[in-house]
């Protein structure tokens, strides 16, 4: 049996491969090649500089067009996939793109799969273009239990089409520190970095008000009057691949000036670049808003065996299992729990290890990008295998048959400690499902 063809078409934002892309364009480059022999992949994507029209990225055909006009972009790839043929055509984080694909391909599936929920926002995508792109949809994958309860919200009568699909991360380049080698390398990094000798707590990510960053350095005094030994390290700027600054950035850069010895801002690095400074930290924080879909620099921290504390946001609760692998802290208390819960793993190196450890555990069982091309492949082999259309019960017996928006608590979930495995193979913080339902009356 010959392998289906399934066509990826990127936004268009930024080349692949590239050091400087976001986490689109990264979740297509590590997850698509993992799909051969069983399906037959090509990527579509933006012409960037020294990249030729057309190359192989790990074994996969990746054609580039220029993208100045999205428009034009969108039209030159929809004449490349007639010339491929794909059964299905997967667009990436761009809603706006299925009505002209679709067009153009007629007797292709299309699925889209969200990232985010920036391009399904009323500045992006209209209520009436939304509801025309879900429609047409064939599948509609996203990262998170939490962006597919907003993407309900928005379009109920999509329910039966959406799908989660965790992103991952290579483990082997996010190396765990609790080996030889990864001590080694641990050791390197702090040396190279000049951070021996310091506990170090790190950010990682674009410096955008989303994230939160002014909460973390806004406890600096607090945290240095017990630990002068701390150093907090801001990675990043505020756009992907630029060292441009923002008011907000240079907001940042004000707060920690008066911190000098203890606050170190590196602006953007590129992504070959990430291991080597989560390698150097003790703690990853991520105190970002309540829009965060899923926050992949999470599961990268975790990979190199670092705690992580998080604010109870998006699907930052699906990755982080509080007092297990880090802590989730309120959005409302957000200072004063960041503070205690920062003062607590820097006073126990024990307990630091205890949950980096449980951390790289749960990244190799849930979020590699092994697992993700498995969860993908599961869907798309329902997809094309028509026997269960004839069968509700059969179709019923799938694991991915999706649970109400907001699960009943007490039907139709399996508990295994304080988690609930979903039908889409990820797991849910139950703490947060209860809170939730509550929330909605339930």
């Amino acid at each position: 049996m010959s392998p289906v063809k399934v066509a990826f078409v990127t936004p268009g934002a930024y080349p692949i491969p590239s050091g400087n892309s976001s986490s689109v364009e990264r979740v297509v480059e590590k997850f698509v090649p993992l799909l051969r022999p069983s399906v037959e992949p090509r990527i579509y994507g933006k012409i960037g500089r020294n990249l030729p029209r057309r190359s192989m990225v790990n074994d996969v055909v990746c054609e580039r067009f220029h993208t100045a006009k999205r428009s034009a972009y969108v039209a030159n790839v929809g004449h490349a996939l007639k010339k491929f043929g794909p059964q299905i055509i997967q667009v990436e984080n761009r809603p706006t793109y299925l009505l002209k694909l679709k067009r153009s391909n007629p007797k292709a599936k299309i699925w889209l799969n969200l990232h985010s929920s920036t391009y399904i926002s009323p500045r992006h995508i209209s209520d009436t273009q939304l509801r025309k792109s879900f429609a047409l949809a064939d599948r509609i994958i996203v990262n998170s239990e939490f962006l597919r309860t907003l993407v309900l919200e928005k379009v109920p009568e999509a329910r039966m089409k959406i799908r989660v699909v965790y992103p991952g991360v290579e483990t082997r380049r996010f190396q765990s520190r609790y080996t030889a080698e990864g001590e080694a390398a641990r050791r390197h990094h702090r040396e190279r970095k000049g951070l021996a000798h310091r506990k170090v707590v790190m950010f990682l990510g674009r410096l955008i008000p989303l994230k939160g960053v002014h909460h973390l350095l806004s406890i600096v005094p607090r945290l240095i009057k017990v630990h002068p030994d701390l150093l907090v390290v801001i990675v990043g700027s505020p756009f992907y691949g630029s060292h441009r600054t923002t008011a907000y950035s240079r907001k940042l850069i004000k707060m920690g000036e008066r911190y000098k010895k203890h606050v170190r801002f590196v602006p953007y690095v590129p992504y070959s670049e990430v291991p080597g400074w989560f390698m150097a930290a003790d703690i990853s924080v991520m105190p970002s808003g309540k829009r965060e879909a899923f926050g992949l620099v999470n599961v990268e921290a975790m990979a190199t065996g670092l705690p992580v504390i998080a604010t109870r946001a998006g699907g930052m609760q699906e990755i982080i299992q509080h007092g297990e692998t880090g802590y989730l802290i309120n959005q409302k208390e957000i200072k004063a729990e960041l503070t205690e819960k920062l003062l607590l793993l820097l006073h126990n190196a024990a307990l630091r290890r205890q949950m980096g450890i449980k951390s790289r555990q749960r990244v190799e069982q849930l979020f590699t990008w092994e697992h993700t091309a498995k969860r993908w492949l599961k869907i798309q082999r329902n997809e094309v295998d028509l026997k269960f259309r004839d069968d509700p019960e059969q179709f019923d017996e799938q694991i991915y048959m999706e649970p109400p928006p907001v699960p009943d608590l007490n039907q139709g979930i399996a508990y295994e400690d304080e988690q609930v495995i979903s039908y889409d193979m990820g797991f849910i913080n139950l703490e947060h499902l209860k809170a939730t339902s509550q929330k909605d009356g339930g």
